[in-house]
């Protein structure tokens, strides 16, 4: 919900916002780079208007 990533994969594939918060959530319990992703998500993907 802080700039709207998940939100917005979750609306270009037509899943379930919750389910990508959740995987995503449960995802940075992983090693690996999950929050820089987000971060270069957030930078990358179109804001909405």
């Amino acid at each position: 919900m802080i700039a709207g990533v998940c939100g917005g994969i979750a609306e270009n594939f037509g899943w379930n916002v919750s389910t990508v918060r959740l995987v995503f959530v449960l995802s940075c319990l992983l090693p690996g780079p999950q929050v820089l992703l987000y971060l270069v998500l957030w930078i990358v993907m179109p804001k909405e208007t």
